[in-house]
């Protein structure tokens, strides 16, 4: 069995088993837990934050999950913990919060967000963040430095590429970042089946895809990929189509 096995043999919860942010929202302890308590896989973002700490959001502005202006990477992550979440009971979590609750319980699958020009520091104080930890973990980024940054630390954990496109000049820039030898690709489901997808699985590189939120998805997946990365339904039902 592939020593990666562990990375598609369950569902993967986008941003934690959230609602679709009505009542538990996304990259939150309440999420987390809710996926821990279903058994699923848990995806999340992490940013770096004025102090150099890595804490758990998508994006780069807080207005959307937390009502206030400003760009998330201008507060320390003592403040951003002290803001509600969707004006819930939930804070901005820390890397090292995540890892306290999840124990190695569920498999995690993080997501290093970046900043160009701004990211110095931030892959490692992710893996000093993760030095100790006992439970299956993934890292993955959109971003070449950030896979540069990781590739070059030499990390115990796979890292993957977080992807889309379709056409032949965005497949080159992808396969310069899997020439740094990333062990899977996160792709998004939309623009399978492509030839750059195809060729990684022919030679054995674990494809997830993203973000599955219906039926015809979910078979979309199951045709050109080997796991999902879902959001809005129960995997264990037949999703309704979510809006």
């Amino acid at each position: 069995m592939s020593e990666l096995a562990w990375l598609t043999e369950r569902p993967i919860a986008h941003r934690g088993y959230h609602d679709m942010n009505k009542d538990v929202w996304e990259n939150t302890l309440s999420a987390f837990s809710r996926a821990i308590d279903a058994g699923y896989s848990i995806e999340c973002d992490l940013q770096y934050a004025a102090d150099g700490v890595p804490v758990v959001f998508h994006d780069d502005d807080l207005q959307r999950l937390c009502n206030l202006p400003g760009a998330l990477r201008d507060r320390s992550s003592g403040e951003l913990g002290l803001l509600s979440v969707g004006g819930t009971k939930d804070r901005i979590p820390t890397l090292k919060q995540l890892l306290k609750l999840c124990d190695g319980k569920v498999p995690l699958v993080l997501e290093l967000k970046g900043r160009k020009g701004d990211d110095e520091g931030f892959a490692e104080t992710v893996l000093e963040e993760l030095e100790g930890y006992k439970g299956k973990v993934a890292l993955m980024s959109f971003d070449l430095w950030l896979l540069k940054d990781l590739k070059s630390l030499n990390p115990p954990y796979p890292i993957g590429l977080t992807a889309d496109g379709k056409n032949p000049d965005t497949f080159f820039a992808h396969d310069e970042a899997m020439h740094l030898g990333l062990d899977f690709i996160s792709y998004f489901y939309g623009h399978l089946p492509n030839p750059f997808v195809t060729a990684h699985r022919q030679r054995g590189i674990p494809v997830i895809t993203w973000t599955v939120r219906d039926e015809a998805a979910r078979e979309h997946t199951l045709a050109n990929a080997d796991q999902m990365t879902f959001e809005g339904f129960d995997p264990r039902e037949s999703p309704a189509l979510v809006s």
